[in-house]
């Protein structure tokens, strides 16, 4: 094997390696994504399963009360957020001598018809991050004994399009209003960050936090 084959093969291995590598980092890209989706859904999963707990350990009266507070406020999210005539229902089903809630999202058509699914069959994450988003303020409003303090999110509405997330912004903004509590969010959105009153922008250096008050105007 002379000096030019070595060469050429060398080559020819440096770029497969290169190739190998680029793929290796593509997966484990496409694993991180997938892992973070899977937080965000075991998060979704824990507030929906506390949601369910709720209305069914409830007494039958406190349970009707708490099932059109919760129908009421999500349909009010989901339709100022998205424009839509979109509703969300309740409805219970007796298991093994107990309720059982479901949760479900009805689209009404332009022919009167409507269209009836699970939330994460319904529009993929953004419909199910506003639900969990308004059923965690809910909870919180309707806990008894009441809950003082601030409500606290961390990242929310991250899979909601950029075609909706200033009405997110909005809509966090009217609760705030409405229910005098104070709403703490860590997020990277810009739009989410223009509604509040105060901004800190968080950088780490040497393993330590710091927080620095800004105006981005």
């Amino acid at each position: 094997m002379n000096l030019n084959e070595i060469k050429n093969r060398y080559a020819s291995f440096r770029d497969y390696i290169v190739y190998k590598k680029t793929i290796k980092n593509k997966i484990e890209e496409d694993i991180k994504r997938i892992e973070n989706e899977i937080d965000n859904l075991k998060i979704q999963e824990d507030t929906f399963t506390k949601a369910k707990i709720l209305l069914e350990e409830s007494s039958m009266y406190a349970r009707e009360q708490i099932k059109y507070q919760f129908e009421v406020m999500v349909t009010k999210a989901l339709q100022f957020v998205t424009g839509e005539n979109i509703e969300f229902k309740i409805e219970f089903e007796q298991k093994r001598g107990r309720p059982e809630a479901s949760f479900y999202v009805v689209t009404k058509l332009d022919d009167d018809s409507e269209v009836k699914n699970n939330p994460e069959e319904s529009r993929g994450g953004g419909i199910i991050d506003i639900i969990s988003l308004t059923l965690k303020y809910c909870m919180l409003q309707t806990h008894n004994p009441p809950i003082e303090g601030p409500f606290i999110l961390d990242e929310p509405a991250k899979h909601v399009s950029e075609e909706y997330i200033v009405n997110v912004g909005k809509f966090l903004k009217e609760i705030n209003t409405a229910f005098n509590r104070q709403i703490i969010m860590v997020t990277h959105n810009t739009h989410l960050s223009e509604i509040s009153d105060k901004r800190y922008l968080v950088t780490m250096e040497n393993g330590i936090s710091n927080a620095t008050e800004y105006n981005i105007e």
